[in-house]
């Protein structure tokens, strides 16, 4: 006895919504991405561009280890889903550029502290498609580096450090963003 499978099913499992790699034309990177931590899964808008970010921050920890950005979400204007490349728990809300969608960013790291408390990426600022420019609710520790070219950004892929124990944490170290047409 055969049994037929739907294709409609197959695809859903082998490609669960906002897990299956679209088709791209470039990726947005920045040179001041810190180095530790390793890569998450691609992670891509089902269609269209992603319109708005929220981040995940961890507040000044005054002495203790801090970790400042540990995420970033997007949220697409499609069918608004949102994004991840690592874990998520619940957050704050979206900025969302006015009737328009995302194109370039830049992020603000901090330099390896050599003995001190290492934080990496600690805040991301975003330019819309109408020339809007949202900035996230991060930390304010290090610098901006440069803006990257500008594309319809349509997915996301961190690089994240997880926890060291008693060692010093950073969290999320850096970040690209995949372009579609």
């Amino acid at each position: 006895m055969k049994f037929l499978v739907p294709a409609t099913l197959i695809l859903i499992l082998l490609c669960p919504p906002g897990t299956g790699v679209r088709e791209y034309t470039s990726v947005l990177s920045v040179p001041n991405g810190g180095h530790w931590g390793k890569w998450g899964s691609r992670q891509f808008c089902h269609h269209g561009y992603a319109n708005g970010f929220a981040l995940k921050v961890e507040p000044d920890q005054f002495g203790s280890d801090d970790t400042a950005l540990n995420g970033i979400r997007l949220h697409c204007q499609d069918d608004s889903t949102a994004i991840e490349s690592l874990v998520w728990v619940p957050g704050p809300s979206f900025q969302v550029c006015p009737g328009s969608y995302l194109i370039s960013f830049s992020l603000r790291t901090e330099t390896s502290q050599r003995a001190g408390d290492d934080t990496a990426a600690n805040n991301i600022q975003f330019r819309c498609s109408d020339e809007a420019v949202l900035v996230g609710d991060g930390l304010s520790w290090g610098s901006f580096g440069p803006w990257t070219n500008s594309c319809k950004i349509c997915g996301l892929q961190t690089k994240v450090e997880t926890a060291q124990g008693l060692q010093d944490d950073t969290a999320l170290n850096d970040v690209k963003f995949f372009c579609c047409r």
